[in-house]
């Protein structure tokens, strides 16, 4: 065995230099791997160059502003976040371009923005209702600065939105009255539409934004010289920007996309949304790759078919179970993977999981050392995840690595 750093970790707490995952990591660890991230960023950026988009990933999947940077040099043209905290985080490693795709209430988080448009931020934040623009007008009108805000447009049952034209048209006009905002376009959310027939339900509402899009601009409501209408998450993409192209709103507006999970992408939900995008669009290439696993040690075999690993929901997602991918002996080698056949994840704690192992698991030794049917503790397993916005938040750190298994990067998150 390789003698490994005693000092390294990349867990949730120091940061140092590591050989590679099966030696000298403290583990569990969140990976994400070198090969399938830069196929997948320059994927993304490839698909909304080709529809006449714009691409703004949704920055609160990963809070990582090493993988933001990447997506900046790939070509987006700025960063989606969620709240005004996590606004400032992006600014402060070096993202200029912020797109909240929240309303902005509350005086403090209004204080956060004011002070990043001061500092020369391009931010834009969304509304959907006449006391927020009110607060929003009153506000920026006392710190002098003009704030340039989207008009949301939601769907009934949904969550935020004005909920048809009239609501967008009389918001647009009640925006227009107030100095200190400047009205930069309309912004919506695909991914709370439902229906017996979704695809056709969110071409439908993709067709509504245009349309209210179209009539702000025709009435003279937005101010902004390009003005922009952006929609988008990770699921339905293709459809919206497939009506945006052929309403052709290029030649005017500015759409913009807003996928998020595609960076890292996964082994559960979104996966199977690509499945369906690609059955969409077949002649999509190749289509996106997961390249995120946790890996984690196996610490216990406490009885015949049973196997318990030191990894819980304070490192994984739990919206789905992890899927064990591969396995590996602690110290051996990255090409040499052991089998998972038939082993599954059939329960998570806080910091264990608990994992079935197929029939005919014999007790029996490897180097003088009890196994069964090929587990033994101190294993190695690399789980694929879904939904990695729920894993990302679990951690401080994450390994960038090759696929020889070697980290070549710490990544600080900042949630």
């Amino acid at each position: 065995m390789p003698t490994a750093p005693t000092s390294w970790r990349c867990d949730k707490g120091t940061v140092e230099t590591a050989p590679d995952l099966l030696s000298g990591v403290s583990l569990p660890a969140a990976v994400v791997f070198e090969t399938p991230l830069a196929h997948n960023l320059a994927w993304m950026q490839r698909f909304a160059s080709e529809h006449g988009a714009r691409l703004a990933p949704h920055g609160k999947t990963t809070m990582t502003p090493a993988l933001f940077r990447r997506q900046l040099e790939a070509g987006a043209w700025g960063i989606t976040l969620a709240t005004a905290a996590q606004c400032r985080a992006a600014f402060a490693h070096g993202m200029a371009r912020l797109l909240m795709a929240n309303q902005l209430v509350g005086e403090a988080n209004m204080a956060i923005v004011a002070d990043l448009v001061e500092a020369g931020a391009d931010f834009y934040c969304v509304v959907d209702h006449a006391d927020n623009v009110r607060q929003l007008g009153r506000y920026f009108a006392a710190r002098d600065l003009r704030l340039q805000v989207l008009i949301e447009l939601g769907v009934k049952g949904g969550r935020c939105g004005c909920r048809d034209h009239d609501q967008v048209m009389a918001l647009g006009e009640l925006i227009d009255a107030e100095p200190a905002l400047v009205l930069a376009g309309l912004e919506g959310y695909e991914g709370v539409v439902y229906g017996p027939d979704p695809v056709h339900a969110v071409r439908d509402y993709a067709w509504q934004l245009v349309e209210a899009a179209q009539a702000l601009d025709h009435d003279g409501l937005i101010e902004l010289h390009e003005p922009l209408i952006t929609a988008s998450g990770s699921a339905w993409y293709d459809l919206i920007a497939q009506v945006f192209r052929e309403a052709h709103l290029g030649a005017h507006f500015v759409p913009v996309l807003r996928p998020g999970c595609y960076v890292v992408h996964d082994h559960g939900l979104y996966r199977e949304a690509q499945h369906e995008v690609l059955g969409r669009r077949p002649e999509l290439e190749r289509g996106l790759e997961p390249a995120l696993e946790v890996f984690a040690q196996i610490q216990s075999l406490p009885e015949p078919g049973l196997a318990i690993v030191a990894m819980g929901r304070r490192d994984v997602g739990g919206d789905r179970l992890p899927e064990p991918l591969r396995r590996y002996r602690e110290g051996g080698s990255p090409r040499k993977s052991l089998s998972v056949a038939g082993v599954e994840v059939v329960k998570l704690m806080d910091q264990h999981a608990f994992l079935r192992l197929p029939r005919g698991d014999e007790e029996d030794e490897e180097d003088g050392e009890p196994i069964r049917n090929g587990v033994r503790v101190g294993d190695i397993i690399a789980f694929g995840v879904s939904h990695p916005c729920l894993t990302f938040d679990k951690w401080r750190c994450i390994c960038l690595a090759n696929e020889r298994l070697e980290v070549t990067e710490e990544m600080i998150t900042c949630f």
